[in-house]
């Protein structure tokens, strides 16, 4: 049992709720946030149809937790097991990435890793990508095809729920009684639900396509004007680092208590003045044109380099959280078509 049918969605959350904490969206306003679901808080627990606003990583990596105390070792936390519903392809791919800094072999987060095997994921596909979403810029797609444990997929009179993992068909097995056979008919239509939103993905990135690999782009064009331009409007709130799903740089601060010491971990941000700032005062990174250009040497060069993959996932959440003006998508398309008039140039001049 690995696809199946189930009419109602409250259904599968109910169930998965008897289990263990849920987190489901909820819309406030034009966007989606996540609380936590149980079967008789109104109201009714929707569809969201594009990703929420928030970022997987609270769950995982919070954004404020004790690392250490002194003189007594701290014992980590009990996690219990949880499950968060509607996250999209996106967010799987940031977890993908999350993984490589916090489950790597040598420097393994056992908080992290406590977090991640109690987590079930159950996503579900993109029906109405937002304005800011970029995903199939970097060859995502508006729906998972792994990373998941359960992913539900809207279709006519219900929902396509598909299990991804031994986790997920496990859960299905268990609660055979609530689902049905699906009909070849309703996977034809779950494909082309599919295959409608990205089209509309590319309709409205066409103007964001590029002509190279990411890094090419941004390591080509190091020294380009475009990053002190475009961070004019740069206000430092650091907004598109905390929203960002695979930005994970913190910062150890010690605190003493009555009777014992303690070492935080909080999030940090490379578009803050001081995140580089070295003993004696020293700042390799004062200004904020050079802040903007460390961020996407990061995304798409010294990440790649060191795990083999980008560290952007097209969600577009920095795109909707910024308080100045700074649109990633611009910013590498100027960048991309400085690198294509160059290289347009030197072809010219071999002619």
């Amino acid at each position: 049992m690995e696809t199946v049918f189930i009419s109602k969605l409250n259904v599968l959350l109910d169930a998965v709720a008897q289990k263990m904490d849920l987190y489901v969206p909820r819309k406030v306003e034009s966007h989606y946030v996540f609380e936590r679901y149980t079967a008789d808080s109104p109201p009714a627990p929707t569809f969201n149809e594009v990703r929420v606003c928030t970022p997987v990583k609270e769950f995982l990596f919070p954004l404020r937790e004790l690392a250490a105390v002194f003189p007594e070792p701290q014992e980590p936390e009990k996690v219990e097991p949880f499950a968060l519903f509607g996250l999209k392809a996106c967010d799987l791919r940031a977890m993908e990435i999350l993984d490589k800094v916090f489950a790597e072999e040598e420097f393994e987060d056992p908080l992290y890793l406590a977090r991640r095997e109690k987590m079930l994921v159950i996503s579900s596909d993109c029906t109405e990508p937002g304005e800011s979403c970029f995903c199939n810029v970097l060859e995502g797609k508006p729906y998972a095809e792994d990373g998941y444990d359960l992913n539900v997929s809207p279709v006519e009179d219900g929902f396509i729920v598909q299990a991804g993992s031994q986790k997920g068909r496990g859960f299905l097995s268990a609660h055979a009684d609530l689902f049905g056979d699906v009909p070849d008919a309703l996977l034809a239509e779950r494909d082309e639900r599919r295959a409608e939103a990205q089209r509309r993905l590319k309709e409205a990135n066409a103007r964001f396509q590029l002509d190279a690999p990411l890094k090419e782009i941004v390591q080509e064009r190091y020294e380009s004007d475009v990053f002190d331009e475009e961070a004019r409007t740069c206000v430092e709130c650091q907004a598109c680092t905390r929203v960002c799903p695979t930005c994970h740089c913190f910062y150890l601060y010690d605190t003493k208590q009555k009777d014992y010491f303690a070492k935080m971990k909080m999030w940090d941000s490379c578009m803050r003045v001081g995140y580089a700032e070295v003993a004696g005062g020293a700042n390799p990174r004062k200004m904020l044109g050079d802040r903007l250009r460390h961020r996407l040497m990061h995304k798409f060069a010294y990440f790649l380099d060191r795990y083999g993959i980008e560290m952007c996932v097209g969600c577009g959440r920095c795109v909707d959280a910024e308080a100045g003006d700074v649109d990633i998508r611009v910013v590498l398309k100027k960048l991309n078509d400085e690198l294509r008039d160059r290289d347009h140039e030197v072809v010219k001049a071999k002619k």
